[in-house]
């Protein structure tokens, strides 16, 4: 019995039950109310359909238009990367766009299949050749298998594991998809009989073949990318100006496919079989769509480790174009329902014998292009695939492959980063630059699920050498210990009576590609939380700014937890601090999100906003600077500019130094300050940020 008293004692006494049972007990108080924000989460259109203003339905119809104009070249073009029969490519664009009007948190976004996924897929297709599969089986189980990890990450809220893939590795990841993609497209573009696989294989076949190249096929597809290139090149110039130029230059690729479509019908229609005829055409072959089929779950097993690239490849640039373009238009979007988005759409859309999707730079750029104002044009795109299913299917039979050839290889150049990226990766970080070529050789000549996990890999490997041999830096006097360990906390804390316009943030580790965005995130947050936004004639009306409810809900979500009754009593951001004194490390990620972070911030509080770091070392100050940073001390003359920030030796010095534009704050007297401070630590995945407030 004495035994177990104790252990009753021990389990009573016990530090990690009891906080085991706290936590258990809240969760439980909480689950109800969180169940159904949740659920409301999953469906934004719930929040933004009753704030819809029926003077953008114009814009939505013509947004949504336009982009279904260029979806229908682009579905075929990229079902043709995938090696699948080109009228799936259609099949597999109409739902995408229905389902984001229900559950996308961006009014820009444009999903469907692209060209990345295309040549993923195709791998895949290809390692299963000769099993009993039909090529569109294999590309619908890898859309099924990308559906299922998108919900689990999505659902779970796991998006920060995606931050393990590094901006450096995702440059020579993608330079390598591309360059496989137009390589794939030469025997296409030139008639040539037979080009093997492989980048090197390739290479050497082109050349060799050249002289037996279809001089008809290569007239097609030069012309294809001279208009298509033209086209281009007219909207850049006079787009802004005119409003035909800018409609024709955005369905240039639709314009291009329906004009050479009608010369292949011309010149091919009376010569019989297929093998007569002057060029090769696509010769699409449906009926409508197909009826919907589950994949057999013998294939998903085949493919569910090999469609792990294809969904970290295509989860990484669906965000990354949704946050680009929310950042551009002045809203926010939720990127875990980003996630959850993906992978529900790529989930049901696979019973289509769909291919999987993901955003489109290109079309997601000539969707805000054309002013939408909310995901309703995603309706009408919808509507406009399923026309060209149902009714031009036999039009579609006579596209000339090299005009495909031609649509595919202009869309896909621009994704190809060019020399000056990778150079300045070799001036920033030598590992950096290592991670993004071990991802583009190996990616370009072995495969791209190799490329990445080696990159990957790399990256991990030296994460972890670094804490292995971390530097230990000697004392230059003989101070004693504890006048050493007075001026090394002489600013470990924030100066008292900081003015209520200020934010003081501290990193209390490395800031690098696991946890530079999520550190960025903390940043905004804490500033949108205690401030108010200063709207001027470079930010938008917040009418205009917050069609989208997803940033209001965040906003007021954060200031509830932090006890904020009265929004309207926050002051305005005047100046913010940045303290590098614990952080030893920082990589090409973390600056460029930080970047991004100083033009978010002056977007949000005005251009007056005043950004400093302090107490950062030479090595990390060098880092900034080979990256492309103007750094600057803190007493230099130098004017203030959007690449121009200054670093103090400590936060006190920052904080008192004088502001460089005029500002309404003042210190001391009676009035109330307040002082926050968010410390951005690794005790979590990815960083996470723990906030503090001091009255």
């Amino acid at each position: 019995m004495e035994y177990v008293e104790k252990a009753k004692q021990e389990v009573v006494n016990d530090v990690t039950w009891n906080k085991a049972a706290r936590l258990t007990k809240k969760g439980a108080r909480a689950l109800p109310a969180a169940s159904v924000d949740y659920a409301v989460e999953k469906f934004p259109i719930i929040g933004w359909l009753p704030k819809y203003n029926y003077r953008w339905l114009l814009n939505d119809f013509t947004a949504g238009l336009t982009v279904g104009l260029m979806l229908i070249p682009q579905g075929l073009s990229y079902a043709k990367i995938a090696k699948i029969p080109v009228q799936y490519g259609l099949m597999s664009s109409w739902l995408p766009s229905g389902i984001y009007t229900f559950m996308g948190t961006t009014k820009d976004l444009s999903t469907g299949p692209t060209s990345l996924i295309g040549l993923l897929t195709s791998e895949t297709v290809e390692a299963l050749h000769g099993e009993p599969y039909t090529p569109s089986e294999i590309a619908s189980a890898v859309a099924m298998m990308m559906g299922i990890y998108g919900m689990i990450i999505g659902f779970l809220k796991l998006g920060f594991v995606l931050d393990f893939v590094s901006l450096p590795i995702l440059s020579g990841f993608i330079s390598a998809v591309a360059i496989n993609i137009i390589l794939n497209q030469m025997d296409s573009l030139l008639g040539e009989p037979n080009v093997g696989d492989g980048a090197a294989t390739q290479i050497r076949d082109i050349f060799q073949q050249l002289p037996r190249a279809n001089g008809l096929t290569c007239a097609v597809g030069f012309t294809s990318i001279l208009l298509l290139t033209a086209l281009d090149h007219a909207g850049k110039r006079w787009g802004k100006k005119n409003k035909v130029v800018w409609f024709l230059a955005n369905t240039r690729a639709f314009i291009c496919l329906l004009l050479f479509t009608g010369v292949s019908y011309g010149v091919n229609k009376d010569r019989g079989d297929p093998s007569n005829f002057l060029f090769e055409v696509a010769e699409v072959k449906a009926n409508g769509q197909e009826p919907p089929r589950v994949p057999s779950g013998a294939l998903l097993s085949k493919v569910a480790g090999r469609s792990i690239a294809v969904f970290i490849g295509s989860c990484i640039e669906h965000t990354a174009i949704a946050r680009a373009f929310s950042v551009r238009n002045n809203y926010v979007t939720d990127l875990s329902q980003e996630v959850t988005y993906y992978g529900v759409t790529n989930f049901f859309n696979s019973f289509f014998h769909a291919m999987g999707v993901g955003g489109a730079m290109s079309r997601t750029a000539v969707n805000s292009a054309s002013n939408v104002q909310s995901p309703l044009s995603g309706l009408v795109t919808t509507a406009v695939v399923l026309v060209s299913i149902f009714k031009l299917v036999g039009t579609l039979y006579w596209i000339p492959k090299a005009t495909l050839a031609a649509i595919i290889i202009t869309a896909v150049w621009p994704l190809i980063s060019s020399p000056r990226v990778f150079y300045g990766y070799w001036k920033t970080s030598l590992a950096d630059f290592i991670s993004s070529m071990i991802a583009f050789w190996v990616s370009l000549f072995v495969s791209t699920e190799i490329g990445i996990g080696a990159s990957v890999g790399f990256n991990i490997i030296y994460i972890l050498l670094r804490q292995v041999f971390a530097r230990v830096t000697s004392v230059p006097d003989n101070r004693s210990e504890l006048a050493i360990s007075l001026d090394e906390c002489r600013d470990d804390a924030p100066p008292r009576g900081v003015c209520p316009d200020t934010c003081i943030f501290r990193f209390n580790d490395s800031v690098y590609f696991p946890n530079a965005y999520r550190a960025k995130m903390a940043i905004i947050d804490t500033i949108q939380t205690h401030h108010t936004p200063a709207y001027s004639s470079s930010f938008a009306p917040e009418a205009e700014s917050n069609w989208s409810v997803v940033a209001e809900k965040r906003v007021a979500k954060l200031r509830r937890r932090a006890c904020i009754n009265d929004p309207s009593a926050l002051p305005p951001i005047r100046l913010v601090v940045i303290d590098f004194a614990r952080a030893n490390h920082a990589d090409s990620t973390a600056c460029t999100h930080l970047k991004a972070l100083v033009a978010e911030i002056k977007k949000y509080g005005g251009q007056g906003v005043n950004i400093r770091f302090s107490g950062m070392s030479e090595y990390v100050r060098q880092r900034f600077v080979r990256a492309g940073w103007e750094i600057v001390d803190g007493d230099d003359t130098a004017e203030d500019g959007d690449v121009v920030v200054r670093v103090y030796s400590t936060v006190t010095a920052a904080v008192w130094a004088p502001r460089q534009t005029g500002s309404a704050s003042s210190v001391g007297g009676s009035e109330k300050m307040v002082m926050k401070q968010a410390s951005v630590t690794e005790g979590a995945p990815g960083g996470q940020a723990v906030y503090k407030e001091s009255v």
